[in-house]
């Protein structure tokens, strides 16, 4: 047989185009699942409140149109929480664990679709941070339900029989950043969790961990390289350590082992959480605010939850969420918008856009010849593709507010605030959900799956696969800006 007989082998389907792919099939059947009648308590689920169900578990939105303490049973509510856990770590991630335990290799076109899935650069680092985050993600919710079941428990804040599950459920939705709880819809909660300052410090604290990102997870875990900052002989810190832990803030030097998207997240995490944490206190503590007459501690512990879980978590940590000031809306919606980091739990524009923007923006107004940061030099190429995420998703959600309100008679703060909300994968609502038309579920559910999955992969996965080669260049042009 000779070379031209031979047939030709059918060209894989570019690394987007699977995930997206895969996303659609998981949820077929998470929508199969919640349909059946074991999954609702009263009525059966119609297929549109099933599959808004299933796209905003497998997204970790959080948006729903039925209450899910009281329309699902036991089985509905472990359907619920087996498609956070599996959306929040990635589809890619859960069947490649699968393959790990059974002792199979990867191939190579699915490492690269790993890869992309976990925002990595190297498909040969996969089994390393697939180890260490899986032992740590498991680590860590075990810690959190922990954690929630004993002090639930010593307060009497759920039934003796639902205990677990109640305490099982939250950590995995805080970890992964869902927002679906099972305390909205029952008489003793009208505002949903428990807002007392334990219970948010241990969901808060299991959002901004969720919301770092596997790989800043993967290497904050690897604690024999995080060497730089010390004890001294076991009981002080010494001078030099000192020293590296405010140059590391202050210049983003130091700290060798971390790499630069680890040092610039943790900086613009943190920068967020300071101005989400004051932005939502001031405004509400006054008498016209959502926390006045609340005690002090519980108003500093309620916003600054707030400002964790604006940034996709979407658990509302105040109460009357509805009746928060126009200046906290905005802030959310700022919040939502940007998000958390690359290959987290959460969506949004990811602080890696956000801070490499900023960076741009930095190096320009000091007049340097590119993106420099921490002794080091982003490539023009992160920052072209920081812009195109940035012009992608504000059309985005333009152009999906314009369109709800064409086809809705309702305000403009109120849609704005779900579209961000669902394209940042978050979660928090003004109260519009439950009614949207069928053409503002089906949107709503487009922007959710757009923001799990992020721009990039949507428009290389509905383009080209791959770079476009050229050989040909034209003469440049000035553009007035």
């Amino acid at each position: 047989m000779n070379q031209a007989s031979k047939k030709k082998s059918p060209q894989p389907w570019p690394v987007a185009l699977r995930l997206v792919l895969g996303l659609i099939a998981l949820t077929v059947l998470g929508t199969a699942l919640l349909l059946l009648p074991a999954a609702s308590s009263a009525e059966p689920l119609t297929f549109m409140d099933a599959l808004f169900t299933a796209v905003s578990a497998l997204t970790v939105t959080g948006l729903t149109v039925r209450t899910t303490s009281t329309d699902f049973t036991l089985f509905g509510h472990l359907t619920i929480l087996a498609l956070i856990q599996i959306g929040g770590v990635g589809y890619m991630f859960a069947i490649s664990l699968v393959l790990l335990f059974l002792r199979r290799s990867l191939s190579f076109r699915d490492r690269l679709t790993l890869t992309a899935s976990l925002g990595l650069d190297k498909p040969g680092a996969i089994f390393l941070v697939l180890r260490r985050s899986f032992w740590g993600i498991l680590i860590i919710e075990a810690v959190g339900a922990m954690l929630l079941y004993f002090h639930w428990r010593a307060n009497g804040i759920v039934a003796e029989e639902r205990l677990l599950l109640f305490a099982v459920f939250h950590a995995v939705s805080a970890f992964c950043n869902a927002g679906f709880d099972l305390f909205a819809g029952l008489p003793a909660y009208p505002d949903g969790i428990p807002a007392d300052n334990v219970s948010l410090f241990i969901m808060g604290t299991l959002i901004f961990i969720g919301g770092l990102g596997i790989p800043v997870l993967s290497e904050i875990l690897n604690l024999k390289k995080v060497q730089q900052i010390h004890h001294h002989k076991g009981s002080r810190l010494s001078r030099k350590s000192v020293r590296a832990f405010f140059s590391f803030w202050l210049t983003g030097w130091h700290w060798p082992h971390f790499s630069l998207h680890t040092r610039l997240t943790l900086r613009v995490v943190v920068l967020l959480v300071l101005v989400g944490w004051i932005g939502l206190f001031l405004p509400e503590v006054r008498p016209d605010g959502v926390l006045h007459g609340l005690p002090t501690s519980n108003q500093l512990m309620r916003s600054l939850f707030q400002s964790l879980s604006a940034r996709t978590a979407g658990f509302p940590g105040l109460s009357d969420f509805d009746m928060l000031q126009s200046e906290s809306q905005l802030l959310i919606m700022m919040l939502m918008f940007i998000g958390c980091a690359p290959a987290s739990m959460g969506g949004g524009i990811t602080t890696g856009t956000f801070g490499v923007l900023l960076l741009n923006l930095r190096s320009y107004a000091l007049g340097l010849p590119e993106v420099r940061w921490g002794y080091r030099t982003i490539s023009p190429d992160i920052v072209r593709r920081a812009g195109v995420v940035l012009t992608v998703s504000i059309g985005l959600v333009v152009l999906a507010t314009w369109l709800i309100l064409m086809t809705h008679r309702l305000p403009l703060n109120m849609v704005l605030f779900e579209v961000i909300s669902a394209f940042a994968t978050c979660g928090l609502s003004l109260g519009i959900t439950g009614e949207l038309n069928l053409f503002g579920q089906l949107m709503i559910m487009v922007l959710m799956v757009w923001g799990r999955l992020g721009a990039l992969t949507l428009v290389t996965a509905l383009g080209a696969n791959g770079e476009a080669k050229t050989h040909v260049h034209y003469p440049p042009e000035k553009v007035l800006i």
